[in-house]
């Protein structure tokens, strides 16, 4: 009864991608199908319910940092703060370094904002406009912005999959950010060599666009407005609260909104709303969005990911999936299990969100080490959800810089993270296992209370 549940769902699923039709709307039928497994299952209405209403309610933290991206993204377009970004670091691409730049600027854009989709729709677009001009294949150019804009969704401060992770295991944000560099610190390397090598075998003379004369036509590129980004980096530095530092982001924002580039308070007000919308056409296609109304479909997708998880945890729907894991785990180790499940849970959901919050699901009663589990999601089902093309997280970013779905294959860092992992837990190399870093980090922890206890 279980695969038949989950195979009406795929159907349902593929189906809605080959008619081109809404993944909400394929989600709210998989919503009735989970549902009525539960009825057949004869499980209590009553708790059915409340098991949904309560794994939604987890998901109010993710909703609200949600609206605070959406206002953030707006703004920092509006203020100007990713136009100076921008206009400031493109003059540094060379033809023979493109693709490694190109990495590198959507690494950094997303762990500014924390969001996959901001930077494929701004950084993004703009490497991708660069690249076409300088006659670079579109699937090389569209894997690096991927794997880029992928490497701060799982890292940064604010990025909505690190809070929900987070959240998920109870664990803290910060711990969490400073384990996952040092598990990434190989694959980056390694994927920084991949596309430089690759970039020397380019031969093109072609000049890059004066962005900065077109940010500059419409709005002030005053080192002022980068205040809105220090400021979120320089708390994030300091451990503020995350939603806060936001908050504090989005008030300076408004600010050198009004103060600099000299919108009124209802102007900003709209940005916050329905997004940034420039004047000139040209600037329109590569700075236009963010705002509340952005952020709706990603909601949606998120509650009814809760409501899954909320029927799958009363129903035991994806029990025989877990006794596999078990398997591998006793086999192998916890993070082959997580992966396994991560893969498993991609294919069949539609969004990072789900993929995340089905693996922890999965693996939660046999990881009981939550920062290990933390850690094991954020490189596994984190970085394998943008490799599944039907998936949003792969089709939003590549639909809205242009490129093809074969882009998947050259977003390297999204592979070698994980194959990094599975070597390194296999291997015992120093300094590349998990469980080494978390030792440092305990014995470093010990040592520090050792020595505040002798003052």
């Amino acid at each position: 009864m279980e695969i038949i549940t989950l195979l009406a769902f795929c159907t349902v699923l593929v189906s809605c991608i080959i008619l081109d039709i809404s993944i909400v709307f394929a989600m709210l039928i998989g919503f009735c199908i989970f549902f009525a497994f539960g009825i057949i299952k004869k499980c209590p209405l009553q708790h059915l319910i409340k098991m949904i209403f309560l794994s939604v309610k987890k998901a109010k933290n993710i909703l609200i940092t949600f609206i605070l991206i959406g206002m953030l993204t707006a703004l920092w377009r509006a203020s100007g703060t990713i136009p100076t970004i921008i206009s400031g670091t493109i003059q540094f691409i060379h033809p023979n370094t493109i693709l490694l730049i190109i990495f590198l600027l959507n690494c950094g854009i997303s762990m500014l904002t924390g969001t996959s989709f901001g930077t494929a729709a701004t950084m993004g677009v703009i490497c991708m406009t660069i690249a076409v001009s300088m006659q670079i294949n579109p699937v090389l150019a569209g894997g690096a912005i991927l794997a880029g804009a992928y490497f701060g969704d799982r890292c940064s401060p604010v990025s909505t999959s690190a809070l929900l992770v987070s959240d998920l295991t109870g664990t803290n944000i910060f711990k969490n950010i400073k384990l996952m560099l040092k598990t990434a610190l190989v694959p980056f390397l390694v994927s920084c060599a991949i596309y430089t090598i690759i970039g020397m075998t380019f031969k093109t003379g072609a000049e890059t666009a004066n962005l900065r004369q077109l940010f500059a036509a419409e709005m002030s590129l005053h080192f002022s407005t980068l205040f809105p980004a220090l400021v979120i980096l320089l708390l994030s530095i300091i451990k503020v609260n995350v939603k806060i530092a936001m908050s504090i982001s989005i008030i300076t924002a408004v600010f050198v909104c009004i103060l600099i580039q000299g919108n009124r308070i209802i102007e900003v007000l709209q940005f916050m709303v329905t997004g940034f919308s420039a004047k000139d056409a040209e600037l329109a296609k590569l700075l236009n969005g963010g705002g509340i109304l952005s952020m709706l479909r990603v909601m949606a997708i998120v509650c009814i990911s809760s409501a899954y998880a909320g029927i799958f945890q009363v129903t035991g729907l994806l029990d025989p999936i877990k006794k596999i894991i078990i398997k591998i785990n006793n086999k192998t180790s916890s993070y082959c299990g997580t992966l396994f499940s991560a893969i498993i849970t991609s294919l069949v959901a539609c969004s990072q969100t789900l993929t995340i919050m089905l693996t922890h699901q999965l693996n939660k009663d046999i990881e009981k080490n939550t920062q290990k589990l933390a850690i094991d999601l954020e490189d596994s089902a984190v970085v394998v959800a943008p490799l599944v093309p039907w998936s949003i997280a792969a089709a939003v970013p590549l639909a809205s810089i242009g490129a093809p779905s074969s882009s998947i294959l050259a977003a390297f860092f999204l592979f070698l993270l994980p194959v990094w992992r599975l070597i390194s837990n296999t291997s015992g190399l120093p300094g590349s296992d998990f469980r080494q870093a978390q030792q440092n980090l305990y014995h470093s922890k010990n040592s520090a209370e050792k020595n505040t206890s002798c003052i």
